[in-house]
């Protein structure tokens, strides 16, 4: 079982490398900071379980460490260490997003019993979170009919795949049901709180597909009156759901895997790409790989996109589904 992992963050050495050495004989695995700016720089690089930070740090305080952490990681739990002269400063860090502070001297029987909590306290959310998940999947898996071998085998794909990040290709003829698959993937996953924002690719015109994905800048082009996002930012925290894909014309294939390699979206008429976070999952009824060979498809674009590939059988393929 792989062990949980806490970032110790103080100035002082002794008591860091004192609370390091306690916190490995109670079975964590630990990192250090010697202030709070390597604090914020080790957990946007690494991965951990709980900060345990002081206040008073040079370079960047606690409180702003805390701060710029909880931007990049909001579910990460801060405890955060503070002497008696600064119980208002651990309040403010409190109200900050901390999950809870302790008093110098540390009394360590006492942070056995908070870490302990905190570490439950977590697991029950995941748990809950995951328990919402497999609910959600469940009713989206009532909006698709089909429970013989081969939809229970797609089933189980979109279970193991769901809770990943894993861009998704999704093949089948038309009327196969491609984007029901596409709104269970995202209704299982950890991004179900999010927008699920569906784009027909075949439904644009070029120059209007790159608007309605990327968005456009005021005065961009005749009749652009007011800036407009695009529905990658839309999306932003959740799902985009490119269908029909095979229809997309090669200077836009550009646009879009240069937007998958970045996760960054340049707007049409803008200078400033904008971060964003989201997963892709794609969907058509051609054979790429024959439209690649065809010269019709990027082939770096199919890969990005092939990631995952989920492919839907029509129901002359699966007579167990009939009845």
């Amino acid at each position: 079982m792989k062990k949980l992992t806490i970032l110790v963050a103080d100035d002082d050495a002794t008591h860091r490398e004192m609370l390091g050495t306690l916190l490995h004989e109670w079975g964590y695995a630990v990192g250090e900071a010697v202030d709070g700016e390597q604090a914020v720089a080790l957990c946007r690089e690494q991965s951990f379980d709980l900060a345990l930070m002081d206040v008073r740090m040079p370079q960047k305080t606690g409180l702003e460490a805390l701060k710029d952490i909880k931007a990049h990681n909001p579910a990460l739990p801060v405890l955060i260490m503070t002497a008696f002269s600064d119980v208002a400063a651990a309040v403010e860090a409190i109200k900050a997003g901390a999950y809870d502070y302790l008093t110098k001297p540390l009394d360590f029987e006492k942070l056995k019993v908070v870490l302990r909590n905190v570490f439950a306290h977590v697991g029950l959310i995941e748990k809950n979170a995951s328990l919402s998940r497999s609910l959600a999947a469940t009713e989206a898996r009532s909006d698709i009919v089909g429970r013989g071998a081969a939809m229970s085998a797609l089933w189980e794909m979109i279970r193991t795949i769901a809770p990943t990040d894993a861009t998704v290709l999704i093949t089948g003829e038309s009327g196969t049901g491609k984007e029901l698959v596409a709104r269970a993937v995202h209704a299982a996953s950890r991004r179900a709180q999010g927008p699920f924002v569906a784009v027909n690719c075949a439904a644009l015109t070029e120059s209007l597909l790159a608007s309605e994905l990327f968005g456009h800048e005021k005065g961009a082009f005749t009749g652009a009156d007011k800036k407009h996002e695009g529905h990658f930012l839309k999306a932003d925290g959740g799902t985009i759901f490119l269908d029909e894909i095979g229809e997309m014309p090669l200077s836009m294939q550009v646009k879009l895997l240069r937007v998958i390699q970045e996760r960054e979206v340049l707007s049409v008429g803008g200078n400033r790409a904008e971060p964003v976070d989201v997963r892709i999952i794609a969907a058509t009824n051609r054979d790429l790989a024959r439209e690649v060979d065809a010269g019709n498809f990027r082939q770096d674009l199919y890969y990005r996109l092939n990631v995952v590939s989920l492919a839907l059988p029509p129901l002359r393929q699966r007579a167990d589904d009939i009845p």
